[in-house]
């Protein structure tokens, strides 16, 4: 699959906004769903549609088969030892979440030491703090280098032999950088302790080994690797998943219920309780089957060229400042920024207007935006089909709100 062709098999950007061709540059919050995803969940729900895993039914069978699967093309796309280590959830905040409540609520003692870093997503933080809360444990940041990258010596520094997790995100969802997340993992497991890490924004753009990295769990969302929402994954190694508890009761996750007790299925399903997510699930094996077929590798490389395209570019702009790590392969494919005096939100009404959507707020990242002292920034992030006229378009709407706020103000 040609690279170039790409944008063909995504119908939604086919389309116009406020009277021109529409530029999605909004992946890094959710990407667009190309037409063999669409196709897949239209398939399941005109054919197969079914609860799984408890009738003996045809349509049972076919959805049961459709449902694990889709797990089974996750466990390969990870590189997981077994499917048993590959929960289906809600997306990286649940997977995070329950990590979180079923391994730390278990695990933590008081003054046990929990890591994370500046730059996490709220979803890898308030999990954290309240755990901490709960069990009198210390939540400790690792501190930031001036581009927003971390030092493995800042890593050895935070991490102590008191430390019994450490979460950090592989990707930044705001500054764009790359975590060395096998070398952190190293340090952690050195000292003790586990590592959980938050793949949102890294299982899209490029290949994520869970052997390789010799993590302890990882979460990603379907959402932002062209699967629907509503669908995400956590992976745990076997043995940890085996020890922790659940932390959701009810149907499908049970194997014996008596009046007074009750016993659990094996992995994976005893976390994941409830009629699962199907449609998700059909979809985001779907997904992966697109993303195999354009290749990891050559999606990574895309990214980097349209970062180091886009920086140099809008570096032209007088008065445009960008966050992040200057160096291209240090960031995944995207772009965060502040113009002059105007405010991010002004700036993405802007260019929303010349039908560019780009994102501006916090990012769900509070605690790095006090850390770069701003409140706010636009960004503007890129997936697999989007390319270099795209980021014309995204420099000449900069360039026409520069001029427009000049003249008003």
């Amino acid at each position: 699959m040609n690279i170039k062709d790409i944008k063909t098999y995504f119908p939604v950007l086919n389309q116009e906004v406020n009277g021109h061709p529409l530029i999605y540059l909004d992946s890094a919050a959710t990407s667009q769903k190309p037409i063999q995803v669409i196709e897949a969940l239209k398939k399941y729900y005109e054919f197969d549609n079914s609860n799984v895993h408890r009738g003996v039914h045809t349509l049972g069978n076919r959805a049961t088969d459709s449902y694990e699967g889709a797990r089974e093309k996750v466990r390969k796309f990870i590189n997981a030892r077994s499917t048993k280590e590959i929960i289906f959830t809600r997306g990286t905040t649940t997977a995070l979440n329950t990590v979180a409540a079923g391994y730390g609520r278990q695990t933590l003692q008081q003054g046990d030491e929990i890591v994370i870093t500046y730059m996490e997503h709220h979803s890898n933080i308030i999990p954290w703090q309240q755990l901490a809360k709960e069990k009198g444990a210390v939540l400790k940041y690792i501190d930031l280098q001036e581009d927003g990258t971390i030092s493995l010596d800042a890593v050895r520094a935070a991490i102590t032999s008191k430390t019994k997790i450490v979460s950090i995100m592989y990707v930044s969802n705001v500054l764009g950088t790359i975590n060395p997340i096998k070398d952190i993992a190293k340090i952690a497991h050195d000292n003790g302790a586990i590592i959980a890490v938050d793949a949102a924004q890294a299982a899209p753009h490029m290949k994520v080994d869970v052997q390789d990295l010799d993590c302890d769990f990882l979460a990603f969302s379907g959402h932002k690797m062209c699967a629907p929402t509503g669908i995400g994954v956590l992976y745990g190694k076997e043995a940890l998943l085996d020890n922790m508890e659940p932390i959701e009761f009810g149907g499908e996750m049970i194997d014996f219920v008596g009046l007074y007790d009750s016993t659990w299925k094996e992995l994976p399903w005893k976390f994941e309780g409830g009629t699962p997510i199907i449609a998700g699930a059909v979809g985001l094996g779907a997904a992966i089957d697109f993303l195999n077929e354009v290749g990891l590798d050559n999606i990574a490389a895309h990214e980097h060229k349209l970062a180091a395209y886009a920086m140099d570019e809008m570096e032209k702009i007088e008065g445009l400042k960008i966050f992040g790590p200057r160096d291209p392969m240090q960031r995944c494919g995207l772009v965060t920024f502040n113009l002059d005096d105007v405010h991010p939100h002004d700036v993405a009404t802007v260019l929303d207007m010349n039908g560019i959507a780009v994102r501006a707020g916090h990012h769900c990242a509070q605690p790095l935006m006090k850390w770069l002292q701003v409140t706010a920034t636009a960004r503007a992030s890129f997936y697999l089909y989007n390319d270099e006229a795209d980021i014309d378009r995204l420099v000449a709407g900069l360039r026409s709100a520069k001029e427009y706020f000049n003249d008003v103000f």
